[in-house]
């Protein structure tokens, strides 16, 4: 790959360290941007001297938009953008507060949308760029109960990744929107879930970071819009829709 700059948010740990590793060893330099510095220095220390790391709490648009300063001034653009930052939640749609739905938001969709909105006057100057916002399968079928704020959260991004590529396309093309859909993933999400939750490395059909760390690598050479993480995917989402046995007529 040539050379990209690519900021990574939730680099400390999971998918994105995994991504950082992985793009810097294919000669792409990176800002590696999360809440845990200790951490971040850790990854920084294996991606090599083109590692910049920005610690700051995305959920707030000023850190946001410090990030973009931050590489602007090291790197002096920005080619890629990746949203990775959120967090689950553990409870059944019964149960959940006002409180639980606002934070579930504001950790998962919040992030993503100032992301989107801070980089795009950089890349609608050089007419190109690339965001990719890493959501979930769960975004597509709400396969987990408990985890059902966390469903309605990723159908929001998914929804938003999509009418942000047709407002900006519409006058700059050569910028581009994906989305990267994971299963379960062998991380820190489940035990790291709000009001707690399963350990995902426990939990069957998963895969590791560095598979998911892959998918997005091939995502930044191809530019697709929409991307599983697994085979097989689209006909088990087929399936479950077409088992609610819906009719289109009533």
């Amino acid at each position: 790959m040539e050379d990209r700059v690519v900021v990574i948010t939730g680099a400390s740990g999971g998918i994105g360290a995994a991504t950082a590793e992985l793009v810097s060893k294919r000669g792409m330099s990176v800002v590696l941007v999360a809440r845990r510095k200790d951490a971040l220095d850790a990854v920084a220390s294996r991606c090599g001297e083109n590692a910049l790391t920005v610690v700051a709490d995305v959920s707030q648009r000023e850190n946001v938009r410090r990030v973009v300063s931050a590489a602007l001034e090291r790197f002096g653009r920005i080619d890629v953008w990746i949203n990775n930052v959120g967090r689950g939640i553990s409870l059944k749609p019964s149960e959940l507060t006002e409180e639980d739905v606002d934070e579930v938001m504001r950790l998962n969709v919040m992030p993503a949308l100032y992301g989107m909105q801070e980089v795009l006057p950089h890349f609608e100057s050089r007419g190109t760029g690339h965001v990719i916002n890493i959501s979930s399968l769960l975004g597509r079928v709400p396969f987990a109960v408990i985890r059902s704020a966390y469903c309605g959260a990723k159908h929001f991004l998914n929804a938003l990744t999509a009418t942000f590529r047709e407002e900006v396309q519409a006058s700059h093309p050569g910028i581009q929107f994906s989305l990267v859909s994971p299963g379960v993933v062998r991380t820190d999400f489940g035990l790291n879930a709000l009001h707690g939750g399963p350990d995902s490395r426990q939990l069957p059909d998963s895969q590791s970071a560095e598979e998911v760390a892959e998918v997005i690598a091939g995502v930044i050479e191809s530019r697709q819009p929409d991307v599983y993480t697994r085979t097989g995917v689209q006909s088990r989402i087929a399936g479950y829709y077409a088992s609610l046995g819906a009719d289109p007529q009533t």
